[in-house]
C-alpha cells in the first residue's frame, strides 16, 4: 500500500497544476472557433479549427504515453504542456498574420494541454487505494473547475489585453493561456516528486507473485491490454463517446449563439456554466463510482447527455435559459462518463500496463472527438444546430446501452 502522505502530496501538486493549465486551455479554447470563423467566414472551417485542437491532443497523447511508460508522469506532463505553450504563440502569430493554416498548426500544438490534463487524472490514481480510486481521480478533474470556469470569462479582459499589446481582440485570450501553461509546467517540474507512476510500479514489483514490469508505452501494447480486459474496453468506449457528444455540441454552441447576436460576454457566461457542470461536481461523481460502481454512473451519464442534446435541439439561436440548462447537463453528463470510464479502465489493468492503455484511450478519445467536431461543423452548416443536437442524443443513447450491456471479464 502506498504512503498516504505521499498520495496527498501528489494530489495537491496535480490540483495546483490543473488549475493553472485548465485556466490557460479554457481561455484559449473558448475563442478558438470564433477566431477560425473570423479568419475564414466558414462554419465548416471554423469547426475544423476546433477539431485541430482535439486532434492535436490525440496525436500528442501518443509520445506522451511513451515518455511516461519509460520515464514517468513528470516528463510526460512537461512535454505535453510545453507543446501547448508553443501552440499559444503560434495561434497569436496566426491572428496577426490572418493565416488560417497557421492557426490550425497552432491549435494542433495547443492540444498538448488536452493531452496533459487527461494524463493528470490518471496520475492521481497511480497510488490511490482501491476503495478511493474514483474519488482521487475525480479530485484532479474537479481542480479544473477554477481555471475552466474563469477561462471563458477572460474573453472580455483578453480583448482588452490584446488591444494593449497590439494583437487582435480574439487572440488576447491566448496570452492568458500562455501564462497559465508556463506556470503549470513549473508546478509539475518542481513538486511532482517522487513520480507516482514509478512508485506504483515499485510497489507492484514488491508483491510476491507479481508479473514482471513491461514499460512499453506503445499503442500496440495498449491494444493487447484492451483485448485482454473487457472492463477496460468498456471504460475506454464510455470516455470516448461521452467526449464526442460534449465536443460536438459545445464546440458549435458559440456559433449558434453568435447567430442570435449574443455578445461575447454572454457566450462566455454560458460556456462557464457548461464547464461548471463538467468539473464542479466531479468529486461527488467519483464517490458515486466508488460506492455504486462505474457501470451505474456511466449509464447515468448517458441519460444526462441524451437529455442535454435534446434540449439543445429545440433551443433558439442566441441567448436562452433553455440553452443554459442544456449546456450545464451536457457538462455533468460528460463528467459522469469521464470519471466512471477512466476509473473502470485504470482498475482493470496492472500498474505497468497503465501508461500504454491510458495513452491508447486518450488517443481514441481524441480521434473520436476530432471526427465528431469535424462532422459537427458540417452538420451545423448544412442542416443547423437542431439536427446536431438530435445526432448527439443518439450517441448518448449508445452510451446508455453500452453501460447496461453485460460483459464477461476474463481471468
Amino acid at each position: 500500500m502506498a504512503d498516504q502522505a505521499l498520495q496527498r502530496r501528489v494530489i495537491r501538486t496535480l490540483v495546483g497544476a490543473q488549475v493553472l493549465t485548465s485556466l490557460g486551455m479554457a481561455s484559449g479554447a473558448s475563442v478558438g472557433v470564433l477566431l477560425a470563423d473570423d479568419l475564414t467566414g466558414s462554419e465548416t472551417l471554423a469547426g475544423f479549427g476546433t477539431t485541430a485542437q482535439v486532434l492535436g491532443g490525440a496525436l500528442i497523447a501518443i509520445p506522451t504515453a511513451r515518455i511516461m511508460a519509460a520515464r514517468g508522469r513528470r516528463p510526460g506532463l512537461w512535454f505535453s504542456y510545453s507543446l501547448a505553450a508553443v501552440g499559444s504563440l503560434v495561434i497569436i502569430a496566426a491572428a496577426l498574420l490572418r493565416s488560417y493554416p497557421l492557426l490550425v498548426l497552432g491549435m494542433l500544438a495547443f492540444g498538448g494541454a488536452t493531452a496533459g490534463n487527461g494524463q493528470s487524472r490518471y496520475a492521481a490514481a497511480d497510488l490511490a487505494e482501491d476503495a478511493h480510486r474514483g474519488r482521487d481521480l475525480s479530485i484532479v478533474v474537479w481542480a479544473a473547475t477554477v481555471g475552466a470556469v474563469l477561462g471563458p470569462n477572460l474573453i472580455g479582459p483578453g480583448r482588452e489585453l490584446g488591444r494593449l499589446v497590439g494583437v487582435p481582440d480574439l487572440a488576447g485570450s491566448f496570452l492568458f493561456a500562455l501564462v497559465g501553461l508556463l506556470l503549470g509546467i513549473v508546478v509539475i517540474v518542481r513538486w511532482l516528486r517522487p513520480d507516482p507512476l514509478l512508485v506504483s510500479r515499485e510497489l507492484a514489483g514488491a508483491v510476491p507473485g507479481a508479473a514482471p514490469a513491461d514499460n512499453d508505452g506503445s499503442l500496440s501494447r495498449g491494444l493487447r491490454v484492451l483485448r485482454a480486459h473487457p472492463q477496460a474496453r468498456r471504460g475506454a468506449l464510455v470516455v470516448a463517446l461521452g467526449h464526442v457528444v460534449m465536443v460536438g455540441v459545445m464546440g458549435m454552441t458559440p456559433l449558434h449563439m453568435a447567430h442570435g447576436h449574443a455578445e461575447l460576454e454572454v457566450i462566455g457566461f454560458v460556456l462557464s456554466v457548461h464547464i461548471l457542470g463538467m468539473f464542479a461536481f466531479s468529486p461527488l461523481v467519483g464517490v458515486a463510482v466508488d460506492r455504486r460502481g462505474g457501470v451505474v454512473v456511466a449509464g447515468t451519464g448517458g441519460v444526462l447527455l441524451v437529455a442535454a442534446a435534446l434540449l439543445t435541439s429545440v433551443s433558439q439561436a442566441g441567448w436562452s435559459s433553455l440553452l443554459l440548462v442544456a449546456l450545464f447537463l451536457l457538462g455533468l453528463g460528460w463528467s459522469c462518463t469521464l470519471v466512471s470510464g477512466s476509473t473502470m479502465l485504470t482498475a482493470a489493468v496492472r500498474p505497468d500496463e497503465r501508461a500504454a492503455v491510458q495513452g491508447l484511450a486518450e488517443v481514441g478519445m481524441g480521434l473520436a472527438a476530432a471526427a465528431g467536431g469535424a462532422v459537427a461543423g458540417g452538420v451545423m452548416e448544412a442542416f443547423g444546430y437542431r439536427w446536431l443536437g438530435l445526432g448527439a442524443a443518439l450517441l448518448g443513447l449508445v452510451i446508455l446501452l453500452l453501460a447496461t450491456a453485460r460483459t464477461r471479464q476474463r481471468s
